[in-house]
């Protein structure tokens, strides 16, 4: 990651393998860690607590996100309390609505009120970026994750809707932009032109990060190269016809 100091953002680790986790952990360019459930199940975590505890000793003391699982309002509170317990430097992911696509403002407004850290979550517009953050503490440090990739899934450039985050965000300053769900290197770069103060990607995007400023000419001649080794190595050929 030689590149790294070109990086403009904050860059955040996103997986629940654990080994992946501790390679990211190794490197020092990497500034925090993000998981949910999703990416848990996938990983096969059947403990949530005992997996908690096991990132905890990995990071260190770097951010880490953890996500409340409930669907109801009260449960999501108390879920969140007991998460928050675990590790100060622990942030509390909570969906920016339910399942009924209830808005969590007033849960977040408590939370953030008695100095629970937050991620707020899987937020796709500036509609909603404005009223999570309206809900914020001022002096309580928080998270709020726009998913850029999911909206760029859609065919719509987040890049507008990322900047004007950026702009109503300023009105918290302990709350920081996250860029989630990239879906290529070049995400980093946007995220840092438009003050991203975070991206969060999985490992197989942060592993390109030494492709960043690469020679063009000389890509060019390494991916020939490869093209040739490959061929070569499966001792392809193609046999002249016989003249009639």
């Amino acid at each position: 990651m030689s590149s790294a100091p070109k990086i403009k953002v904050k860059l955040f680790a996103d997986g629940a393998d654990l080994t992946g986790i501790k390679e990211m952990a190794s490197n020092p360019a990497i500034k925090g860690f993000t998981t949910n459930p999703t990416l848990m199940r996938k990983a096969g975590v059947t403990d949530y607590k005992g997996f908690a505890s096991q990132v905890l000793q990995i990071v260190g003391g770097r951010p880490i996100s953890f996500e409340v699982f409930a669907d109801e309002f009260g449960e999501m509170e108390r879920q969140a309390h007991e998460i928050a317990s675990w590790g100060k430097n622990i942030y509390v992911k909570i969906p920016v609505t339910n399942t009924k696509s209830e808005f969590c403002g007033p849960l977040v407004q408590r939370l953030s009120r008695a100095g629970v850290q937050l991620n707020v979550t899987a937020l796709m517009t500036v509609d909603q970026v404005r009223r999570v953050t309206d809900r914020l503490a001022p002096d309580t440090p928080a998270i709020i994750s726009v998913f850029a990739g999911r909206i760029a899934d859609t065919g719509r450039d987040p890049i507008p809707i990322m900047a004007e985050a950026v702009k109503v965000m300023k009105a918290r300053p302990r709350a920081e932009l996250i860029w989630a769900s990239p879906r290529e290197l070049l995400n980093i770069v946007q995220a840092g032109q438009v003050g991203c103060h975070i991206i969060t990607a999985t490992n197989d995007i942060l592993k390109k990060l030494s492709l960043v400023g690469k020679d063009l000419d000389a890509y060019s001649l390494e991916t020939v190269e490869m093209f040739h080794k490959d061929a070569k190595a499966a001792g392809y050929s193609i046999s002249t016809r016989a003249a009639a």
